[in-house]
């Protein structure tokens, strides 16, 4: 299995290491990066080489954080020519140039491979882009490569280590690697904390977007579920699944949610949409939160369990006070009910959409049960660590069209919505807020994730209402995330009071030592 797993590194290794760390984009916001192409500073190819060559000085050298499974080897191509078309006729919007580092379960239709991490799919090349991916192409942002992950989006066994794939191997948090950086969405975040891209886009399900957000320093942004499209992600659930993005500021955030943000008419999620177009980074305020309403949230996973993060979320909503929203404290969300249907639906419709983008992507094995079998026939470099239960039980599922399945969506959805709109209404609120983890834990292959700790990840996630995660504060020099949840389509509502908050606290601070 060797070749397999060197496979997809092969282009990242020749290309970053021929890139020479000439300027230093450290922090970097995308205005400030056009800036710096508008003004014949820069241009696209040298921000690539750029990030090229700190991947090959951080990525796989140095504190190797392991955040990238493969390089775009077409990425300096891409970025010349989005050079010479800004010289003829100038830029496309924020987003020309801007190097996009894209989750390796999202489909490029390119060079590139995507594969969940997963030896099973080491060949796979998908067919064409993502609707999301095709979106970001005609904004004119340079694809960089893929981002490794928790191997099938962290949908393989309850005792798995986040952030590890049998591909790219584990991804290290950069504020301390010896530490885990949460998952799935892993080396997106992690990329994007260590200043290895400008942008990143992950894939949520529960907790895939908002933990190694908060967890990494990072803004996360989970959308309303059918506000970007779910075409070409290798799929957990589609009444859940959502891609979303990951940057080092809420604007910027901002601008890629607004480039993947777009009506897909293959994608029925996205009928339900407001009509129109929205610029999520239009008007960003530092006075957004001033007169508003704020719930604080106490009743999440492992409340109570953890003082030193409660103690910064509790330093954040007296910033929060101070920048003029009104507090109402506390906020109780009752969804005892609602985790075993949630494990039920999960179930049920990883085996139904997986087997469906197996046989229609192209891929070298065509259904569930073939993973299944690959993974124990390779064991050794599958499986040194924890094992596929998870994957099992799924297998064992019918048809999505059995009473246990139906009932269990319904009540999940019923059960989710029903306690956030009722808290919404009743406390005349604007949004609810909630620490979004606990400090990183000491990654741990012998045991797994066994000392994750709080979170509040799944009000949002199985009701398909958004939230926005913003860094709140640290723990001994470990991020803390606050995130912000509101009812469906309030996307653009919580990004003005996650902006508002991240200007009044400027909580985020760079990984030292990288």
């Amino acid at each position: 299995m060797k070749s397999f797993q060197s496979l997809a590194l092969i282009p990242l290794l020749i290309l970053a290491c021929n890139q020479e760390a000439s300027i230093d984009l450290r922090e970097y916001d995308v205005d400030a990066l056009q800036d710096a192409m508008q003004s014949g500073e820069l241009r696209s190819q040298d921000i690539v080489g750029h990030y090229l060559a700190e991947i090959a000085r951080i990525d796989r050298a140095g504190p190797e954080l392991r955040s990238i499974i493969e390089i775009n080897p077409d990425a300096m191509q891409i970025a010349a020519s989005l050079d010479e078309e800004r010289t003829a006729s100038g830029p496309r919007g924020p987003l020309h140039g801007i190097p996009v580092v894209i989750k390796a379960n999202i489909d490029t239709g390119d060079r590139m491979h995507t594969t969940a991490g997963s030896l099973a799919l080491a060949t796979h090349r998908a067919p064409d882009d993502a609707f999301l991916v095709s979106r970001l192409r005609d904004a004119g942002a340079v694809i960089l490569g893929k981002a490794n992950l928790s191997e099938w989006a962290n949908f393989r066994s309850a005792r798995s280590s986040s952030g590890w794939s049998s591909i790219g191997g584990q991804t290290k948090n950069p504020y301390d690697p010896r530490r885990n950086p949460c998952g799935s969405s892993s080396g997106s975040a992690v990329s994007v904390a260590a200043n290895l891209t400008a942008l990143a886009i992950g894939t949520e399900t529960d907790g895939s977007i908002v933990c190694p957000a908060g967890i990494n320093g990072v803004v996360g942004i989970k959308p309303s579920l059918g506000l970007v499209s779910r075409d070409g992600i290798i799929p957990i659930a589609h009444s859940q699944d959502t891609a979303g993005p990951l940057a080092r500021s809420v604007a910027d955030a901002a601008i890629l949610l607004t480039a993947i943000s777009t009506a897909d008419p293959s994608d029925p999620a996205t009928a339900s949409r407001p009509d129109g177009v929205v610029d999520y980074s239009a008007e960003l305020s530092a006075n957004a939160l001033q007169g508003k309403r704020i719930g604080v949230l106490r009743s999440y996973w492992g409340a109570g369990d953890d003082p030193k993060a409660e103690a910064v979320f509790d330093q954040a909503i007296e910033a929060i006070r101070a920048a003029g929203a009104e507090i109402v404290d506390p906020i109780e969300l009752d969804v005892s009910d609602m985790w075993d249907a949630e494990d039920e639906v999960l179930n049920y419709e990883f085996k139904a959409d997986l087997d469906a983008y197996l046989q229609d992507s192209g891929a070298p094995v065509k259904s569930l049960e073939d993973v299944i079998r690959f993974n124990s026939e390779n064991a050794a470099a599958v499986m040194p660590f924890f094992g596929q239960e998870i994957m099992e039980a799924a297998q064992q599922k019918g048809p999505l069209s059995e009473d246990e399945y139906l009932y269990a969506l319904a009540e999940s959805k019923r059960i989710s919505q029903t306690v956030i709109d009722t808290a919404l209404n009743a406390n005349s609120l604007d949004a609810i807020i909630a620490p979004a983890n606990s400090p990183a834990w000491l990654t741990d292959h012998i045991n797994g994730d066994t000392t994750f700790g709080l979170s509040s990840s799944s009000y949002a996630a199985v009701s398909g209402y958004p939230s926005v995660t913003v860094p709140a504060g640290f723990v001994q020099g470990l991020p803390i995330g606050i995130s912000f949840i509101a009812g469906a389509y309030s996307d653009k509502q919580l990004i003005d009071l996650a902006y508002a908050f991240e200007q009044a606290s400027k909580a985020r601070r760079a990984p030292e030592d990288l």
